[in-house]
């Protein structure tokens, strides 16, 4: 049998339902390579060893009489440090929040609990989770486990990173602005970017959230494989949790005729495609076209002016909560560098104000749902271009057309659509690639069997130990 901390989360649960491993061995078995991998890239910030331990105890107990337990039974997962997590901190990677410790589980970590996997860690995030790498004054800096000059990618860099180096099969993050996909794209792992609703944002007892969190962001998984995407994505999504936003919709839509049209996203409103890019983005697109997907290349509609609305949108909202005190105290020196350094470009990145933005996202979402009834799928970029290397992002220079290298990922937010991050690297590539299936909103099912038939042809790159 393999090493139990390579398995993806369906193996773990399959070998465990058989009666072939324990829940404890595997448990143990992932804090032992915490406690060997995590020294090197400092992706998970809080190892919950008791409890977890605890919890492998119970299911083995309730296994053993006979009991029913959920399909995830026994499955470590990780959570990003700003999902609340039972008796565990959520600092948001703030100092100052260090001792915030969560006196409920978030839904989908409720739900995903219930379902029998068990919170074994936290991971690492920026502050606020409002920057394209993972760094804070609390934790440090996450390492890029192929290669500690680049960026893990952010603000779920610890999460993809733990997951990449078989610290974790699964785990919880949240995407507002590729948050899940751009992670996905510099650590070689899959993501699941929800649909608006689809997921459950906070519980009963949350307190105010800003309008750009509720309207951009959502939580979903980080997995090795897609089918661990969508076992998790299957036993996360059912609860409200009193979120007004959840939709309860049933996780498989009506069967469409097959195959399935797939526009590629060529056509980038003059942004080029980096050749690592580009290759991942063909090799997929052969993948599908081989599997009888009939595919297109073309243009996203709208997509320059989808991001510019994404982007006054979600720099209001960062504008106000700047000027409120105590952002700016709470703030370490980092952040404040980052933010000085890349204000004056979001703000410049917005173009042409909306006088209304909801009015004219309304109207750039009629334009992909016409696109996506003539082709339910589309292939896209996740950015332009590769992991950057660290410390790029505090230059105001190099961050000069970072929101040009973002389009696509903006305005899967802004619209609030499902997308499903895949690895597509070749051998000798030095870093990682990914590209994103994105689809009509609630049709995640479409965008993770696609993707299954793009990692059939890629394979998949990780679990590896840092380089």
């Amino acid at each position: 049998m393999a090493e139990l901390w390579t398995l993806g989360a369906w193996d773990l649960a399959e070998l465990i339902r058989a009666g072939e491993v324990s829940c404890r061995e595997v448990i143990e078995a992932h804090l032992q390579r915490i406690d060997a991998t995590n020294p090197q890239v400092n992706a998970i910030t809080v190892t919950l060893e008791e409890d977890s331990l605890a919890a492998a105890d119970a299911a083995d107990r309730a296994r053993a009489r006979g009991d029913a337990v959920g399909p995830l039974c026994g499955v470590p997962m990780t959570v990003k440090e700003n999902i609340d997590v039972r008796g565990s901190a959520t600092t948001l990677g703030i100092a100052a929040l260090r001792e915030a410790a969560a006196t409920a589980d978030a839904p989908p970590v409720a739900e995903l609990r219930a379902a029998g996997a068990i919170p074994i860690g936290r991971t690492n995030m920026p502050e606020f989770g409002m920057r394209w790498h993972t760094d804070n004054a609390l934790h440090g800096a996450t390492v890029n486990p192929w290669s500690a000059a680049h960026t893990p990618g952010g603000s779920s860099g610890g999460e993809a990173a733990a997951v990449a180096t078989g610290m974790s099969p699964l785990g919880i993050g949240n995407d507002g602005a590729g948050s899940l996909r751009w992670p996905a794209q510099c650590c070689g792992v899959s993501a699941l970017k929800p649909s608006l609703g689809r997921v459950a944002q906070a519980g009963h007892g949350a307190g105010p959230t800003p309008f750009a969190f509720q309207l951009l962001a959502v939580h979903g998984p980080v997995a090795r494989r897609v089918r661990d995407l969508r076992l998790a994505f299957e036993h996360m999504c059912g609860r409200s949790g009193g979120d007004p936003w959840h939709a309860p919709v049933p996780v498989y839509g009506p069967s469409l005729p097959a195959p399935v049209r797939v526009r590629v996203v060529t056509d980038l409103d003059g942004t080029e495609l980096d050749p690592q890019v580009a290759g991942a983005l063909q090799r997929a697109a052969a993948a599908l076209a081989d599997a009888g997907h009939p595919v297109e290349e073309g243009r996203a509609p709208a997509l320059t002016r989808a991001s510019e609305i994404f982007t006054q949108i979600m720099s209001d909202h960062g504008r106000t909560h700047r000027e409120r005190p105590p952002a700016d105290a709470i703030a370490s020196p980092g952040f404040v560098r980052f933010w000085q350094a890349y204000e004056p470009i979001w703000t410049r990145a917005a173009g042409e104000r909306a006088f209304d933005p909801m009015m004219e996202r309304a109207s750039i979402a009629r334009l992909w749902s016409a696109q996506l009834s003539r082709t339910p799928l589309m292939l896209a970029p996740i950015r332009t271009r590769p992991a950057f290397r660290v410390g790029s992002d505090l230059d105001p220079r190099w961050l000069d057309d970072w929101p040009d290298t973002m389009r696509t990922v903006v305005a899967v937010n802004l619209l609030g659509l499902p997308a499903v991050a895949v690895p597509v690297a070749s051998a000798d590539a030095p870093l990682p690639q990914a590209v994103q299936i994105i689809g009509p909103r609630f049709r995640e099912d479409l965008c993770l069997e696609a993707a299954a038939v793009v990692e059939a042809a890629a394979g998949t790159p990780t679990p590896i130990d840092p380089r």
